[in-house]
Protein backbone atom coordinates (compact mmCIF):
# COMPACT_ATOMS: atom_id res chain seq x y z
CA UNK A 1 0.00 0.00 0.00
CA UNK A 2 1.29 3.32 -1.15
CA UNK A 3 1.98 6.78 1.27
CA UNK A 4 -1.12 8.13 0.18
CA UNK A 5 -3.37 5.05 0.32
CA UNK A 6 -2.24 4.43 3.75
CA UNK A 7 -2.74 8.19 5.19
CA UNK A 8 -6.38 7.76 3.70
CA UNK A 9 -7.27 4.37 5.36
CA UNK A 10 -5.84 5.65 8.54
CA UNK A 11 -7.97 8.38 8.31
CA UNK A 12 -11.04 6.81 8.28
CA UNK A 13 -10.64 3.74 10.98
CA UNK A 14 -12.37 5.61 14.00
CA UNK A 15 -12.38 9.70 13.26
CA UNK A 16 -13.46 9.64 16.75
CA UNK A 17 -9.92 8.91 18.44
CA UNK A 18 -7.26 11.70 19.18
CA UNK A 19 -4.89 12.10 16.28
CA UNK A 20 -2.77 15.23 17.53
CA UNK A 21 -2.53 17.21 20.78
CA UNK A 22 -0.99 19.92 21.48
CA UNK A 23 -0.78 21.64 24.49
CA UNK A 24 -4.59 21.99 25.43
CA UNK A 25 -5.77 21.15 22.19
CA UNK A 26 -6.46 18.76 19.98
CA UNK A 27 -7.62 17.24 16.81
CA UNK A 28 -9.27 13.81 15.70
CA UNK A 29 -8.31 11.69 13.14
CA UNK A 30 -12.02 12.86 11.68
CA UNK A 31 -10.87 16.51 12.01
CA UNK A 32 -7.65 15.67 10.23
CA UNK A 33 -10.03 14.00 7.43
CA UNK A 34 -12.24 17.19 7.23
CA UNK A 35 -9.10 19.64 7.78
CA UNK A 36 -7.28 17.85 4.52
CA UNK A 37 -10.38 17.74 2.36
CA UNK A 38 -10.89 21.71 3.02
CA UNK A 39 -7.08 22.40 2.13
CA UNK A 40 -7.07 20.15 -1.14
CA UNK A 41 -10.68 21.95 -2.25
CA UNK A 42 -9.39 25.32 -1.47
CA UNK A 43 -6.33 24.28 -3.49
CA UNK A 44 -7.84 22.77 -6.38
CA UNK A 45 -10.52 25.40 -7.05
CA UNK A 46 -7.15 27.60 -7.23
CA UNK A 47 -5.75 25.72 -10.07
CA UNK A 48 -2.79 23.94 -7.97
CA UNK A 49 -3.18 20.38 -7.90
CA UNK A 50 -1.79 16.71 -8.11
CA UNK A 51 2.33 17.17 -8.92
CA UNK A 52 2.44 21.36 -8.42
CA UNK A 53 4.65 22.62 -5.50
CA UNK A 54 3.08 24.38 -2.13
CA UNK A 55 5.19 26.40 0.19
CA UNK A 56 4.41 25.65 3.54
CA UNK A 57 5.88 27.40 6.74
CA UNK A 58 6.30 24.48 8.45
CA UNK A 59 5.49 25.67 11.96
CA UNK A 60 4.87 22.31 14.56
CA UNK A 61 1.26 23.37 14.80
CA UNK A 62 -1.72 20.49 14.58
CA UNK A 63 -3.42 22.54 11.56
CA UNK A 64 -0.03 21.99 9.63
CA UNK A 65 0.20 18.21 10.54
CA UNK A 66 -2.79 18.18 8.34
CA UNK A 67 -1.49 19.96 5.96
CA UNK A 68 1.59 17.94 5.48
CA UNK A 69 -0.79 15.16 5.21
CA UNK A 70 -3.00 16.40 2.48
CA UNK A 71 0.09 17.34 0.42
CA UNK A 72 1.14 13.54 0.32
CA UNK A 73 -2.15 12.21 0.54
CA UNK A 74 -3.43 14.15 -3.19
CA UNK A 75 0.65 13.61 -4.26
CA UNK A 76 1.40 17.41 -4.19
CA UNK A 77 4.96 18.80 -3.75
CA UNK A 78 5.70 20.34 -0.31
CA UNK A 79 8.28 22.88 -0.64
CA UNK A 80 9.85 23.47 3.51
CA UNK A 81 9.91 26.84 4.48
CA UNK A 82 11.24 28.08 7.85
CA UNK A 83 8.76 30.49 9.65
CA UNK A 84 11.30 30.88 12.33
CA UNK A 85 13.96 32.51 10.68
CA UNK A 86 13.94 36.54 10.23
CA UNK A 87 11.59 38.83 7.83
CA UNK A 88 14.33 39.12 5.50
CA UNK A 89 15.43 35.76 4.63
CA UNK A 90 12.27 34.27 4.76
CA UNK A 91 11.06 37.24 1.91
CA UNK A 92 14.18 36.30 0.16
CA UNK A 93 13.56 32.61 0.52
CA UNK A 94 9.99 32.43 -0.78
CA UNK A 95 10.71 35.27 -3.47
CA UNK A 96 13.39 32.28 -4.77
CA UNK A 97 10.89 29.29 -4.58
CA UNK A 98 8.15 31.00 -6.38
CA UNK A 99 4.94 28.59 -5.25
CA UNK A 100 2.20 29.04 -6.50
CA UNK A 101 0.52 28.23 -3.39
CA UNK A 102 1.53 29.15 0.80
CA UNK A 103 -0.03 27.85 3.22
CA UNK A 104 0.66 28.97 6.90
CA UNK A 105 -0.82 29.16 10.24
CA UNK A 106 -2.84 32.44 11.07
CA UNK A 107 -0.31 33.66 12.91
CA UNK A 108 2.36 33.79 10.68
CA UNK A 109 0.58 35.38 8.20
CA UNK A 110 0.58 39.03 10.10
CA UNK A 111 4.47 38.48 9.44
CA UNK A 112 4.65 41.41 6.56
CA UNK A 113 7.42 40.06 5.25
CA UNK A 114 4.94 37.05 4.39
CA UNK A 115 2.47 38.98 2.98
CA UNK A 116 4.49 40.99 0.99
CA UNK A 117 6.84 38.43 -0.73
CA UNK A 118 3.31 35.93 -1.70
CA UNK A 119 2.05 39.19 -3.41
CA UNK A 120 5.90 39.62 -5.10
CA UNK A 121 5.42 36.08 -6.30
CA UNK A 122 1.77 36.11 -7.24
CA UNK A 123 1.38 33.17 -5.05
CA UNK A 124 -2.39 31.77 -3.44
CA UNK A 125 -2.02 32.17 0.07
CA UNK A 126 -4.48 29.64 2.80
CA UNK A 127 -4.15 30.52 6.32
CA UNK A 128 -5.06 27.87 8.97
CA UNK A 129 -7.28 28.88 11.77
CA UNK A 130 -7.10 27.45 15.05
CA UNK A 131 -10.36 28.88 16.36
CA UNK A 132 -13.81 30.36 15.07
CA UNK A 133 -15.40 29.22 11.77
CA UNK A 134 -13.50 28.18 8.98
CA UNK A 135 -10.48 26.24 9.70
CA UNK A 136 -8.91 26.75 6.22
CA UNK A 137 -9.46 30.67 4.91
CA UNK A 138 -8.11 31.76 2.02
CA UNK A 139 -5.79 35.16 2.86
CA UNK A 140 -7.03 38.45 2.23
CA UNK A 141 -5.36 39.93 -1.42
CA UNK A 142 -4.31 36.36 -2.38
CA UNK A 143 -7.36 34.86 -3.25
CA UNK A 144 -5.58 33.53 -6.13
CA UNK A 145 -3.07 32.20 -8.13
CA UNK A 146 -1.55 35.32 -10.36
CA UNK A 147 -0.33 35.19 -13.92
CA UNK A 148 2.80 35.53 -12.71
CA UNK A 149 5.32 32.77 -13.60
CA UNK A 150 5.98 29.91 -10.84
CA UNK A 151 8.37 26.69 -10.56
CA UNK A 152 7.24 23.28 -11.63
CA UNK A 153 8.71 20.25 -9.83
CA UNK A 154 8.70 16.59 -10.99
CA UNK A 155 5.49 15.05 -10.16
CA UNK A 156 7.26 12.34 -8.50
CA UNK A 157 8.99 14.57 -5.77
CA UNK A 158 6.95 14.51 -2.16
CA UNK A 159 9.03 17.29 -0.18
CA UNK A 160 11.53 19.24 -1.04
CA UNK A 161 13.48 19.56 2.43
CA UNK A 162 16.01 21.89 4.23
CA UNK A 163 18.65 20.25 4.98
CA UNK A 164 19.89 20.87 8.78
CA UNK A 165 22.00 24.18 7.78
CA UNK A 166 24.55 23.06 10.25
CA UNK A 167 27.49 24.27 8.47
CA UNK A 168 25.78 27.13 5.46
CA UNK A 169 22.77 28.07 4.37
CA UNK A 170 20.05 25.49 4.57
CA UNK A 171 19.81 23.47 1.31
CA UNK A 172 16.59 21.74 -0.31
CA UNK A 173 17.17 18.14 -0.66
CA UNK A 174 14.20 16.80 -3.21
CA UNK A 175 12.84 13.52 -1.47
CA UNK A 176 10.47 11.18 -3.53
CA UNK A 177 7.29 9.58 -2.64
CA UNK A 178 9.06 7.00 -3.29
CA UNK A 179 12.18 7.71 -0.77
CA UNK A 180 10.25 8.33 1.79
CA UNK A 181 7.93 5.33 1.46
CA UNK A 182 11.34 2.98 1.73
CA UNK A 183 12.39 5.03 4.85
CA UNK A 184 9.38 4.59 6.39
CA UNK A 185 9.60 0.89 5.60
CA UNK A 186 13.00 0.37 6.74
CA UNK A 187 12.34 1.88 10.33
CA UNK A 188 9.43 -0.58 10.42
CA UNK A 189 12.21 -3.10 11.18
CA UNK A 190 12.92 -1.86 14.90
CA UNK A 191 9.05 -2.56 15.88
CA UNK A 192 7.56 -6.26 16.41
CA UNK A 193 4.14 -7.42 15.31
CA UNK A 194 4.65 -5.27 11.91
CA UNK A 195 1.12 -5.64 10.30
CA UNK A 196 0.10 -4.41 6.76
CA UNK A 197 -3.39 -3.58 7.52
CA UNK A 198 -3.80 -0.20 8.46
CA UNK A 199 -5.10 0.00 12.15
CA UNK A 200 -5.01 2.97 14.95
CA UNK A 201 -2.64 2.60 17.90
CA UNK A 202 -3.04 3.94 21.79
CA UNK A 203 0.63 4.69 22.59
CA UNK A 204 1.37 8.06 21.73
CA UNK A 205 4.15 9.17 19.93
CA UNK A 206 6.28 12.47 21.27
CA UNK A 207 7.39 15.01 18.60
CA UNK A 208 9.47 17.73 19.45
CA UNK A 209 11.64 18.50 16.34
CA UNK A 210 10.82 20.50 14.26
CA UNK A 211 8.50 19.35 11.28
CA UNK A 212 10.79 21.87 8.81
CA UNK A 213 13.87 19.34 9.65
CA UNK A 214 13.94 15.78 8.30
CA UNK A 215 13.95 14.12 11.78
CA UNK A 216 10.58 16.17 12.62
CA UNK A 217 8.61 15.47 9.69
CA UNK A 218 9.65 11.86 9.20
CA UNK A 219 8.73 11.12 12.93
CA UNK A 220 5.40 13.06 12.31
CA UNK A 221 4.47 11.35 9.23
CA UNK A 222 5.96 7.69 10.32
CA UNK A 223 3.00 7.89 13.63
CA UNK A 224 0.75 9.35 11.41
CA UNK A 225 0.67 6.37 8.68
CA UNK A 226 1.13 4.14 11.62
CA UNK A 227 -2.22 5.10 13.22
CA UNK A 228 -0.37 6.52 16.28
CA UNK A 229 -1.36 9.73 17.76
CA UNK A 230 0.97 12.35 18.34
CA UNK A 231 1.54 14.85 21.44
CA UNK A 232 3.02 17.44 19.24
CA UNK A 233 5.22 19.80 20.97
CA UNK A 234 6.50 23.41 19.52
CA UNK A 235 10.14 22.63 20.17
CA UNK A 236 12.09 20.75 23.09
CA UNK A 237 11.12 22.38 26.49
CA UNK A 238 12.23 20.60 29.16
CA UNK A 239 8.96 21.06 31.28
CA UNK A 240 6.66 20.37 28.44
CA UNK A 241 8.67 16.82 27.30
CA UNK A 242 8.64 15.62 31.19
CA UNK A 243 4.61 16.45 31.33
CA UNK A 244 4.11 14.95 28.33
CA UNK A 245 6.32 11.40 29.15
CA UNK A 246 4.13 11.11 32.59
CA UNK A 247 1.13 11.71 31.15
CA UNK A 248 0.98 9.64 27.97
CA UNK A 249 3.61 7.12 29.03
CA UNK A 250 5.88 6.29 26.00
CA UNK A 251 7.27 3.04 25.06
CA UNK A 252 9.85 4.69 22.78
CA UNK A 253 10.58 8.57 22.04
CA UNK A 254 13.51 10.25 20.37
CA UNK A 255 16.39 12.63 22.09
CA UNK A 256 18.84 14.99 19.85
CA UNK A 257 22.08 15.00 22.15
CA UNK A 258 21.46 18.94 23.22
CA UNK A 259 17.84 17.55 24.49
CA UNK A 260 19.64 14.44 26.01
CA UNK A 261 22.01 16.72 28.26
CA UNK A 262 19.21 18.72 29.41
CA UNK A 263 17.28 15.67 30.86
CA UNK A 264 20.67 14.11 32.46
CA UNK A 265 21.13 18.01 33.95
CA UNK A 266 18.05 18.03 35.24
CA UNK A 267 18.09 15.33 37.23
CA UNK A 268 14.93 13.74 36.95
CA UNK A 269 13.66 10.70 39.08
CA UNK A 270 14.42 7.48 36.99
CA UNK A 271 10.89 6.59 37.97
CA UNK A 272 9.64 9.86 35.70
CA UNK A 273 11.17 7.89 32.70
CA UNK A 274 9.92 4.24 33.46
CA UNK A 275 7.65 3.34 30.71
CA UNK A 276 10.64 3.83 28.22
CA UNK A 277 11.91 0.94 26.57
CA UNK A 278 14.10 3.07 24.38
CA UNK A 279 15.27 5.95 23.99
CA UNK A 280 16.25 7.03 20.22
CA UNK A 281 18.82 9.40 19.57
CA UNK A 282 20.12 11.14 15.66
CA UNK A 283 20.92 14.59 13.66
CA UNK A 284 24.20 15.05 15.59
CA UNK A 285 27.25 12.80 16.86
CA UNK A 286 26.47 11.66 20.77
CA UNK A 287 29.15 11.80 22.90
CA UNK A 288 29.53 8.04 24.16
CA UNK A 289 29.74 9.22 27.74
CA UNK A 290 26.80 10.87 27.69
CA UNK A 291 24.91 7.60 26.32
CA UNK A 292 27.00 5.82 29.31
CA UNK A 293 25.45 8.63 32.15
CA UNK A 294 21.69 8.00 30.47
CA UNK A 295 21.58 4.60 30.35
CA UNK A 296 23.25 4.15 33.67
CA UNK A 297 21.15 6.70 34.86
CA UNK A 298 17.85 5.78 33.69
CA UNK A 299 18.35 2.68 33.04
CA UNK A 300 17.09 3.27 29.35
CA UNK A 301 19.01 1.58 26.38
CA UNK A 302 19.89 4.20 23.81
CA UNK A 303 19.84 3.71 20.09
CA UNK A 304 21.77 5.59 18.07
CA UNK A 305 20.31 6.35 14.12
CA UNK A 306 22.68 7.64 11.74
CA UNK A 307 20.75 9.47 8.64
CA UNK A 308 20.62 12.52 6.33
CA UNK A 309 18.40 14.59 4.83
CA UNK A 310 19.16 13.44 1.70
CA UNK A 311 18.41 9.65 2.81
CA UNK A 312 15.12 10.87 3.76
CA UNK A 313 15.95 9.55 7.64
CA UNK A 314 18.29 7.36 8.52
CA UNK A 315 19.97 4.61 6.75
CA UNK A 316 22.13 2.37 10.16
CA UNK A 317 21.28 2.19 13.72
CA UNK A 318 20.60 0.49 16.60
CA UNK A 319 17.69 -2.23 16.95
CA UNK A 320 17.53 -3.72 21.10
CA UNK A 321 18.55 -7.25 19.99
CA UNK A 322 22.04 -5.30 19.32
CA UNK A 323 22.28 -3.37 22.07
CA UNK A 324 21.85 -6.26 24.20
CA UNK A 325 24.30 -8.39 22.56
CA UNK A 326 26.87 -5.57 21.63
CA UNK A 327 25.87 -2.68 23.55
CA UNK A 328 28.94 -1.63 25.71
CA UNK A 329 31.15 -3.26 22.92
CA UNK A 330 29.84 -1.57 20.41
CA UNK A 331 29.49 1.98 22.37
CA UNK A 332 30.14 4.85 19.74
CA UNK A 333 28.90 3.04 17.14
CA UNK A 334 25.91 4.25 14.92
CA UNK A 335 24.91 1.05 14.60
CA UNK A 336 24.40 -1.51 11.03
CA UNK A 337 22.95 -0.59 7.95
CA UNK A 338 19.16 -0.64 7.72
CA UNK A 339 17.09 -3.54 5.46
CA UNK A 340 17.60 -2.54 1.94
CA UNK A 341 20.51 -0.17 2.11
CA UNK A 342 24.19 -0.80 2.07
CA UNK A 343 27.33 1.16 3.19
CA UNK A 344 30.73 0.84 2.69
CA UNK A 345 34.40 2.92 2.97
CA UNK A 346 36.27 4.47 -0.02
CA UNK A 347 39.31 6.04 -0.56
CA UNK A 348 38.75 9.60 -0.96
CA UNK A 349 41.26 9.86 -3.79
CA UNK A 350 41.22 6.53 -5.22
CA UNK A 351 37.60 5.78 -4.63
CA UNK A 352 38.81 2.32 -4.08
CA UNK A 353 36.81 -0.11 -1.70
CA UNK A 354 38.57 -0.58 1.94
CA UNK A 355 38.37 -3.31 3.63
CA UNK A 356 37.03 -3.59 7.55
CA UNK A 357 38.34 -1.49 10.49
CA UNK A 358 39.99 0.86 7.14
CA UNK A 359 39.31 4.75 7.85
CA UNK A 360 38.16 6.90 4.71
CA UNK A 361 35.07 8.18 3.33
CA UNK A 362 31.15 6.65 4.01
CA UNK A 363 28.94 5.68 0.58
CA UNK A 364 25.74 4.92 0.63
CA UNK A 365 23.70 2.50 -1.54
CA UNK A 366 19.85 2.93 -1.10
CA UNK A 367 15.99 3.43 -2.26
CA UNK A 368 15.48 5.92 0.41
CA UNK A 369 18.39 7.82 -1.78
CA UNK A 370 17.50 10.11 -5.09
CA UNK A 371 19.80 7.90 -7.03
CA UNK A 372 20.20 4.19 -7.08
CA UNK A 373 24.17 4.07 -7.06
CA UNK A 374 26.52 4.80 -4.67
CA UNK A 375 26.51 7.85 -3.02
CA UNK A 376 29.25 9.28 -1.11
CA UNK A 377 28.88 11.42 2.21
CA UNK A 378 31.60 13.56 3.50
CA UNK A 379 31.52 11.67 6.96
CA UNK A 380 35.17 10.02 7.74
CA UNK A 381 34.29 6.46 9.37
CA UNK A 382 34.92 2.75 8.96
CA UNK A 383 32.83 -0.31 9.22
CA UNK A 384 34.17 -3.13 11.66
CA UNK A 385 34.33 -6.72 11.28
CA UNK A 386 30.36 -7.02 12.19
CA UNK A 387 29.19 -4.72 10.17
CA UNK A 388 29.07 -1.53 13.14
CA UNK A 389 29.44 1.98 11.57
CA UNK A 390 31.57 3.94 13.00
CA UNK A 391 31.79 8.13 12.44
CA UNK A 392 35.10 9.35 12.76
CA UNK A 393 34.43 12.92 11.88
CA UNK A 394 33.14 15.55 9.09
CA UNK A 395 35.95 15.13 5.93
CA UNK A 396 35.18 19.06 5.37
CA UNK A 397 34.62 19.98 8.92
CA UNK A 398 38.51 19.70 10.31
CA UNK A 399 40.02 22.92 11.70
CA UNK A 400 44.08 23.31 9.57
CA UNK A 401 45.73 25.59 12.05
CA UNK A 402 49.03 26.07 9.91
CA UNK A 403 48.95 22.60 8.85
CA UNK A 404 47.98 20.75 12.06
CA UNK A 405 44.32 19.40 11.09
CA UNK A 406 41.90 19.84 14.76
CA UNK A 407 39.06 18.11 15.17
CA UNK A 408 36.28 20.57 16.34
CA UNK A 409 34.02 17.35 18.16
CA UNK A 410 37.21 16.55 19.74
CA UNK A 411 37.77 19.71 21.06
CA UNK A 412 34.28 20.10 22.02
CA UNK A 413 34.20 17.08 23.91
CA UNK A 414 37.17 18.04 26.11
CA UNK A 415 35.70 21.40 26.91
CA UNK A 416 32.56 19.63 28.16
CA UNK A 417 34.24 17.67 30.80
CA UNK A 418 34.55 21.12 32.54
CA UNK A 419 32.50 20.34 35.53
CA UNK A 420 30.46 23.81 34.72
CA UNK A 421 29.92 23.59 30.64
CA UNK A 422 26.91 21.95 29.71
CA UNK A 423 27.80 22.20 25.76
CA UNK A 424 30.99 23.31 23.52
CA UNK A 425 30.80 24.42 20.05
CA UNK A 426 34.00 24.46 17.82
CA UNK A 427 34.14 25.91 14.39
CA UNK A 428 37.40 27.06 12.44
CA UNK A 429 38.20 31.05 11.52
CA UNK A 430 39.84 32.27 9.16
CA UNK A 431 43.24 33.75 9.78
CA UNK A 432 46.07 35.47 8.01
CA UNK A 433 49.16 33.82 9.25
CA UNK A 434 47.46 30.21 10.20
CA UNK A 435 44.81 30.05 7.75
CA UNK A 436 42.40 28.86 10.27
CA UNK A 437 42.12 28.76 14.06
CA UNK A 438 39.78 27.38 16.55
CA UNK A 439 37.34 29.13 18.44
CA UNK A 440 34.33 28.27 20.94
CA UNK A 441 31.34 28.96 22.08
CA UNK A 442 30.89 28.02 25.87
CA UNK A 443 26.88 27.29 27.02
CA UNK A 444 26.78 26.74 31.45
CA UNK A 445 25.08 24.25 33.18
CA UNK A 446 22.07 25.40 34.81
CA UNK A 447 23.11 27.50 38.05
CA UNK A 448 26.50 26.84 37.38
CA UNK A 449 27.92 29.54 39.38
CA UNK A 450 29.94 32.57 38.18
CA UNK A 451 32.92 31.44 36.12
CA UNK A 452 35.56 33.48 33.93
CA UNK A 453 36.26 32.71 30.58
CA UNK A 454 39.96 32.56 31.52
CA UNK A 455 39.44 29.46 33.85
CA UNK A 456 37.95 27.19 30.89
CA UNK A 457 40.79 28.57 28.81
CA UNK A 458 43.21 27.44 32.03
CA UNK A 459 41.23 23.81 31.95
CA UNK A 460 41.37 23.63 27.89
CA UNK A 461 45.58 23.87 28.24
CA UNK A 462 45.49 21.07 30.28
CA UNK A 463 43.43 19.00 28.71
CA UNK A 464 44.16 19.78 25.12
CA UNK A 465 47.15 19.60 22.77
CA UNK A 466 48.21 22.67 22.35
CA UNK A 467 47.43 23.85 19.00
CA UNK A 468 44.12 22.65 19.82
CA UNK A 469 43.28 25.36 22.51
CA UNK A 470 40.48 27.50 20.96
CA UNK A 471 42.20 31.10 20.24
CA UNK A 472 38.98 32.40 20.77
CA UNK A 473 36.19 31.80 23.64
CA UNK A 474 33.14 32.89 24.71
CA UNK A 475 30.64 31.72 27.15
CA UNK A 476 27.22 32.57 26.16
CA UNK A 477 23.67 32.38 27.50
CA UNK A 478 22.66 29.85 24.37
CA UNK A 479 24.37 28.68 21.40
CA UNK A 480 23.02 29.54 18.49
CA UNK A 481 21.19 26.21 16.85
CA UNK A 482 19.71 24.66 14.07
CA UNK A 483 16.01 23.51 13.78
CA UNK A 484 17.54 19.63 14.66
CA UNK A 485 19.30 21.61 17.83
CA UNK A 486 22.55 21.40 16.29
CA UNK A 487 24.53 24.79 16.78
CA UNK A 488 24.37 26.29 13.81
CA UNK A 489 28.06 27.49 12.53
CA UNK A 490 26.81 30.40 10.41
CA UNK A 491 25.05 32.09 13.43
CA UNK A 492 28.39 31.39 15.36
CA UNK A 493 30.64 32.75 12.53
CA UNK A 494 28.44 36.14 12.96
CA UNK A 495 28.49 36.29 16.61
CA UNK A 496 32.53 36.15 16.84
CA UNK A 497 32.79 38.49 13.74
CA UNK A 498 30.47 40.69 15.60
CA UNK A 499 32.64 39.93 18.39
CA UNK A 500 36.15 40.51 16.61
CA UNK A 501 34.70 43.92 15.42
CA UNK A 502 34.69 45.91 18.31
Amino acid sequence: MGLASRIQSVLKIDPDRIAVEFEARSLTWGDLGRLIEQIDSQLSDAGVGPGQPVGLLLRNRPEMVGAVLCMLSTRRCIVSLNPQQGGTKLHRDIVEVRVPALIAVEDDWSNPDLQKAAQKTGSFGLQLKTSGDGAVQRVPGLEQVSDEPHRTVNPDIAIEMLSSGTTGRPKRIPLSFEALEESIVGADHYESNRSETPSLQNSFALVSTPLVHIGGMFHMTKSAVDGRPICLLDRFRLDAWRAAVKKHRPKVTGLVPASMKMVLDAELPPEELSSLRAVTSGTAPLNPEIQERFESRFGIPVLITYGATEFAGAVAGWTLRDHREFGSAKRGSVGRAHPGCELRIVDPESGEVLSENQSGLLEVRSAQAPSRGWIRTTDEAHLDEDAFLWIEGRADGAINRGGFKIDPTSVAEALERHPSVREAAVIGLDDDRLGQIPAALIELKEGAGPIEESEILDFARENLTRYYVPVHLKIVDAIPRTPSLKPSQPDIRELFAQELSK
